[in-house]
């Protein structure tokens, strides 16, 4: 495996910490069983999205009733 710093001059110790973090998720990765899968993240969840944007009442709260895109 060879890896490139394509921009910015990293510092060595910079660069140790990368290298670091790739090597533990490969380590992780290989140690992990055949298909097997991590767990979801949050942020994907169309639920959090929904949750937050609530309508308000009012006399206007039809025009906040849409599903941003």
């Amino acid at each position: 495996m060879t890896i490139k710093v394509v921009r910015g001059n990293p510092t060595p110790e910079e660069l140790a910490a990368a290298l670091a973090v790739v090597r533990a998720r490969a380590a992780a990765a290989a140690a992990a069983p055949d298909g097997a899968r991590g767990p979801k993240d949050a942020w994907s969840d169309p639920a959090r999205i929904a949750a937050a944007r609530l309508p308000q009442a009012g006399a206007a709260a039809w025009t906040r009733t849409y599903w941003p895109s």
